[in-house]
């Protein structure tokens, strides 16, 4: 696999319509949003979905959902330890694990685990080269909330009837318009190995963020990547910095606009810095 050696930065615009992209655990599951009211959507939850899509692409993961896991095994310790099992230093363990599985060495792992045996265990950092923001929506976004009854005989009673229903409520973005930035590093690139292919495989990941991607909270269709812009530096710190890339990219509402409903409530500005161009991928 040939060696990264330029910078690359990226961007990419997205539409959540009627959908709870992340839910929050922490307030009733509601989908989480900034104290200004932008909607938001972790760095945690895109390295998910990422993971998912490589996953779809037939690569390796180490951090495996429960329900994707492909290999029966329950927990990350047992992961490595039945596939990293002869090494001699850290360096070693964290090489083994970066040629073994793609997200280690696109988002890097820390490795921390005890051991049953009379050794010490496994602690060893990897830093990854791909690093991601939070999504923020460009414009507040609106909440709307239903009542739900959940009308199963779901446990059984003692007199044998059906049981009483379940009240909930289920929460969703009304319409919000999503912006996920990101940059790969070309030092952090050489020492996990990540390569040229494995930016592609990232890119394309991000391209088809959401297929295979659906639940009841996310219907298929509500969440659609928009466009995908994709900067390759001509070396390896970069010519400009990673903000000043970002922002070249200009969002705002069309004038007389003030509750957003689709992607053409908004004029999207691309603007070029000098000698660097973007590759501009439409959303699928």
């Amino acid at each position: 696999m040939a060696a990264i050696t330029n910078k690359i930065d990226f961007l990419v615009l997205c539409t959540v319509s009627n959908a709870n992209p992340n839910g929050d655990p922490l307030d009733g599951n509601r989908p989480r949003t900034t104290y200004s009211g932008q909607g938001e959507i972790s760095d945690v939850c895109i390295k998910r979905k990422i993971r998912n899509r490589l996953q779809d692409m037939g690569e390796n993961i180490f951090v495996q959902s429960s329900e994707r896991s492909v290999d029966g095994i329950k927990s990350l310790s047992e992961r490595a330890s039945a596939n990293i099992k002869e090494y001699k230093t850290n360096d070693d363990y964290a090489k083994l694990a970066c040629e073994k599985w793609i997200d280690v060495r696109s988002f890097g792992q820390v490795f921390a685990f005890k051991s049953n045996s009379k050794d010490k265990g496994v602690s060893v950092g990897v830093r990854g080269p791909v690093t991601l923001h939070q999504a923020l929506s460009v414009s507040p976004v609106d909440i709307s909330s239903i009542q739900i009854t959940k009308s199963v005989n779901s446990e059984p009673t003692d007199d044998g009837k059906k049981s009483s229903d379940t009240m909930g409520n289920k929460h969703m973005v009304t319409f919000g318009l999503y912006i996920i930035k990101g940059s790969i590093n070309v030092q952090l690139a050489e020492k996990t190995g990540f390569s040229i292919e494995d930016a592609e495989k990232i890119k394309e990941a991000l391209r088809t963020l959401f297929t295979n991607d659906a639940s009841a909270a996310r219907p298929d269709g509500s969440m659609e990547i928009v466009k995908l812009y994709w900067w390759k530096h001509n070396n390896k710190i970069g010519q400009y910095s990673s903000a000043k890339v970002h922002n070249t990219i200009k969002i705002k509402l069309k004038e007389g606009i003030e509750l957003p409903s689709s992607i053409d409530d908004y004029i999207i500005e691309e603007n070029d810095l000098d000698g660097l161009i973007p590759e501009i991928i439409e959303g699928i």
